[in-house]
């Protein structure tokens, strides 16, 4: 049984793929320090997989608390990263701190790797922030690097490099990095979910808690973009799959199958989806209403993307099994589950 550290591990997306981890055989560590998640989220991975990861707080941006970290757990030589600090409005306006966190972070662990590891494995949680405003839609591993429209985006894009630079320069340590699209959703069984601290920066959440009540109504960032209803258009995919995506990113470099020692893919529907669809679709499956208002456009917003995914699916033999409306209808009942709506 391989040991695996797992960054940012009690957050949405983390959590998911922590039980995707331990149902394929994978015993997990879990290091956060609980900025934007709870290690109450640690009971639901439990109550799924009747195993508790073990759980250590900490900072991944604090050097100290990395080597004491790695000094506990010696053996740990695969790693899947994912804390970040990850809102893109708030990156506009606090970037000193985007850069020092999710860089700083990064680069402890590198080093932690590098120094320790004969053979290290490394899934990075990248974003498709990278790509700007394509020129081209859907955009492909290919795609041209575009100046990012957030400090966030610019951080998934300088942590690529650096990557890369890392693997240039090593022999011993192999990268996955998975440019996420935009994951929605909760576990099916509702014990695990997106529970974004304050208000939320993510479309989904916005929605289920407007339809809880929790809100008094939904606002939609801009209604005058060049798409179908003008409003923004987003690649949605259900975030059970996406956690998938990261056990066979980490299994291909255990197993040895990497073509290069730095692979990228994207991850995602494949199809591109308008905001008001969303909402149109939240409210046919979940039979709720819904209020909603259009504002102005979001600072750091980008008009529109979706993923060419024929890579993931041709090389990691990746496919989304689950449909936009169970995504959604997943995300109502971990909702109603939190809120004790019956």
């Amino acid at each position: 049984m391989s040991k695996i550290l797992l960054t940012g591990g009690t957050g949405y997306i983390g959590s998911h793929t922590a039980v995707e981890l331990i149902n394929a055989g994978f015993e997990v560590v879990i290091v956060d320090n609980l900025s934007n998640s709870s290690a109450d989220v640690l009971n639901g991975i439990e109550r799924i997989t009747g195993v508790k990861p073990e759980f250590v707080k900490a900072d991944c941006a604090d050097m100290e608390s990395m080597v004491s970290l790695f000094n506990r757990y010696p053996d740990i030589c695969s790693v899947i990263h994912f804390a970040a600090l990850k809102a893109v409005g708030e990156s506009v306006e606090k970037p000193l701190q985007y850069y020092q966190n999710n860089i700083t972070s990064l680069l402890n662990l590198l080093f932690l790797l590098n120094e320790r590891c004969a053979a290290s494995n490394f899934v990075f949680s990248s974003s498709c922030t990278v790509y700007g405003q394509p020129d081209n839609l859907p955009v492909t591993e290919l795609s041209p690097y575009k100046p990012a429209s957030s400090p966030y985006g610019n951080t998934k894009k300088i942590a690529e490099d650096i990557l890369r630079d890392s693997v240039h320069a090593s022999k011993s340590l192999k990268v996955v990095a998975l440019r996420y699209f935009n994951p929605i959703g909760a576990h099916p069984s509702a014990e695990i979910g997106e529970l974004p601290q304050g208000k939320p920066d993510n479309l989904v959440p916005f929605i289920t808690q407007t339809a809880a009540g929790v809100r008094d109504k939904l606002m939609i960032f801009g209604n005058d973009y060049n798409t179908p209803d003008g409003t923004a258009i987003r690649d949605y995919f259900h975030v059970v799959d996406l956690a998938k995506a990261h056990v066979i990113a980490l299994q291909r470099m255990i197993e040895g199958k990497s073509k290069q020692n730095f692979e990228v893919f994207n991850v995602g529907a494949g199809k591109g989806i308008t905001v008001l669809e969303i909402v149109e679709t939240f409210k046919r499956v979940t039979g709720t209403k819904l209020n909603y208002e259009f504002i102005g456009r979001r600072e750091g917003d980008i008009e529109k993307v979706w993923a060419d995914t024929s890579l993931a699916n041709n090389e990691l033999g990746w496919n989304p099994e689950n449909s936009l409306g169970e995504a959604l209808l997943s995300a109502w009942r971990w909702e109603k589950k939190i809120r004790n709506i019956l």
